[in-house]
């Protein structure tokens, strides 16, 4: 096929990815992923790690769904822990999400950050300390749910997809190129059977909201 040829069918296919990006969600989703993979592409005359955020949501059925993508900023691959602390710090911060409740996670931090201190790592231990109750958020939620909430499994999966599928091609022109690639890709999933397959038992979640109601009416009751 011609060029030109080519670039028509890009065009059309681009219509209906944008649709798709930009149609209204009317479901209710309990829980929502955003996540970021990592792309080449050109910017400014040099080739660039920029990154597409995806979003994903999980419905009171329990399924998974995407919602789209967006092209978002360049990649920062700052860190505040050194490669050979790596480990070390590694294993501590899994001592956290270790404990059985919010309490005993949050004394388990503070313990934590008093020895990343100790470390002179004092910038590890500022991040833990000021991030920690965004990062047992999950603990507000079914114990049952814990596991797979507090992972980053759900876009890891998608993201090992789309990377599969980019590999081959380099650096790509242009942001519009690298998200319609990205979307096709994201709604194969979607149809598959990632998006047939429930993911979690959202009983739990109703109980949950059930005796929380409870607990509220007969707190405006007395």
């Amino acid at each position: 096929m011609s060029p030109g040829t080519i670039s028509n069918l890009n065009q059309k296919a681009y219509v209906h990815i944008e649709e798709w990006r930009q149609r209204k969600l009317t479901e209710e989703y309990p829980y929502v992923y955003v996540d970021g993979v990592y792309l080449k592409r050109s910017w400014g005359g040099e080739v660039k790690n920029v990154s597409v955020l995806i979003a994903i949501g999980i419905d009171r059925d329990g399924y998974r769904q995407i919602f789209g993508a967006k092209e978002g900023m360049k990649e920062d691959h700052e860190s505040v822990v050194p490669n050979s602390k790596i480990r070390q710090v590694t294993l501590m911060l899994k001592a956290i999400h270790a404990q059985e409740s919010k309490e005993a996670a949050r004394a388990k931090a503070v313990d934590v950050v008093a020895k990343l201190r100790a470390m002179r790592l004092t910038s590890a231990a500022n991040k833990i300390e000021a991030g920690i109750e965004e990062t047992l958020t999950y603990m507000d939620f079914p114990t049952e749910h814990w596991n797979r909430l507090r992972t980053n499994n759900v876009p890891e999966r998608i993201n090992r997809e789309i990377k599969r599928r980019t590999r081959v091609i380099g650096a790509f022109p242009d942001g519009n190129s690298a998200l319609m690639l990205v979307c096709a890709r994201l709604r194969y999933v979607a149809s598959s059977v990632w998006g047939s397959k429930r993911y979690l038992m959202m009983d739990h979640l109703f109980q949950m909201e059930m005796q929380r109601q409870l607990e509220t009416s007969t707190a405006e009751v007395s």
